[in-house]
């Protein structure tokens, strides 16, 4: 199976690519879809890159199946929404393209991750890097995105088993400790 993980944000948007085969992780791509300083005034531009970055990446590695962070609420009410707006924008081009797409917060990634869920940018960095055998350290938003495809690899076989049991048979509409999964 092949998973995306996206990081989302308005200004960059961290992507991962991984295959999973059983137990083991393989490194695939990973980067960032960055907005520029010409769309910085122009919000629907910028959602535009971001969706259409989106839709490139996985035409390019054609994902089995996305995850995504759900977005936290932030002091600023504006940058929360406004990265709402991006996650949106992300979310649509993965849906766009008939993926699957799992959400899990950044504490359920750091936990899946280090196994301590309040680890720091530098901690999931150096978690990733090792998780993956990479030769260096990949940069916060696409280690970020690599840790959410990472955290989906390893939920999503339990995901699999209550879905076939019938217990995920409906939609959810609100966060709950297990992530979303559409």
């Amino acid at each position: 199976m092949r998973i995306l993980g996206i990081d989302p944000g308005l200004q960059t948007t961290g992507f991962g690519v991984l295959d999973v085969d059983g137990s083991a992780l393989h490194y695939v791509a990973s980067g960032v879809i960055q907005t520029t300083r010409e769309e910085m005034g122009n919000l629907p531009a910028r959602l535009k890159v971001l969706y259409d970055g989106i839709r490139e990446i996985a035409a390019r590695y054609q994902p089995d199946a996305a995850s995504v962070e759900i977005v936290f609420v932030n002091v600023n009410p504006q940058a929360t929404l406004l990265l709402g707006q991006a996650r949106g924008a992300c979310v649509t081009a993965l849906v766009s393209c008939d993926l699957p797409v799992a959400e899990y917060t950044a504490l359920q990634m750091k936990q899946a991750v280090t196994g301590h869920g309040r680890a720091a940018k530098a901690q999931v960095q150096e978690m990733v890097k090792r998780l993956l055998r990479l030769p260096g350290v990949p940069r916060q938003d696409a280690a970020d995105a690599l840790g959410l495809a990472i955290t989906h690899a390893h939920a999503s076989p339990s995901m699999n088993k209550l879905a076939a049991a019938g217990v995920l048979q409906r939609k959810t509409s609100g966060m709950y400790r297990g992530g979303r999964s559409h």
